[in-house]
């Protein structure tokens, strides 16, 4: 699953400049991976291509895109409208990718009423009547850490059942929903470590390819 993404991505660049028909081994040699796994992960969503004339490029985004669900649009709510909070709430991402920013929250009163690309800002205490107004299907959450856990409480009494945390603090959810972390602080760690111990004497090693976005916990681990 973690991979149907890149492969999109590459294959949105490949139908940009023209190319209309793609093989696994030019997928796979653009995604850092091996042909066998990118066919693997493909069958998963379908037998789509010829052998001998590999994809349609254009029919596999379509497939990658239901079987990563985009092919519906997931309303977001954005909780914690700083710098962060606003950067999300513009991005054109969210919209190319079928998640339409439906809700914003925030606690600080001059905040609060304020709108960002047409939605207006609100108090997280109001989160229950915009959910009954509309189901809310993923959180984001960028508030201070004080107040991250707080925040998911109360997505999760809204009914949310996905969660993106930015904040640097740990949330306890319930098993059904799914929670995932984005935290830079440690990726930049892990990018230190590689660069103090993989890069050879002469800082010349080779050094991975890494795609995590951070720490996605699930109950099992």
């Amino acid at each position: 699953m973690a991979r149907l993404p890149v492969y999109q991505r590459i294959l949105e660049e490949l139908l940009r400049s023209g190319t209309t028909t793609v093989s696994s081994e030019l997928l796979a040699s653009a995604a850092q991976v091996n042909a066998a796994k990118v066919r693997k992960d493909l069958s998963h969503l379908g037998s789509f291509g010829t052998r001998g004339a590999g994809y349609d490029a254009a029919f596999l985004i379509e497939q990658i895109d239901r079987g990563l669900g985009l092919d519906r649009i997931w309303p977001v709510v954005i909780a914690g409208i700083g710098h962060l909070g606003r950067a999300l709430a513009h991005s054109q991402g969210f919209a190319a990718r079928n998640f339409r920013v439906a809700a914003l929250l925030d606690s600080n009163p001059a905040i609060i009423g304020e709108q960002v690309d047409g939605v207006v800002v609100r108090h997280p205490d109001d989160l229950s009547q915009i959910a009954g107004e509309e189901p809310l299907s993923i959180g984001v959450i960028t508030t201070p850490a004080s107040a991250a856990q707080r925040v998911a409480d109360q997505m999760v009494g809204a009914g949310v059942r996905s969660i993106l945390n930015f904040a640097p603090q740990m949330l306890e959810v319930p098993p059904e929903v799914l929670l995932r972390y984005v935290d830079l602080s440690i990726e930049l760690q892990v990018m230190s470590f590689y660069l103090s111990h993989l890069t050879g004497e002469g800082g010349e090693g080779r050094m991975p390819v890494i795609r995590s976005i951070g720490l996605s916990p699930s109950p099992s681990e």
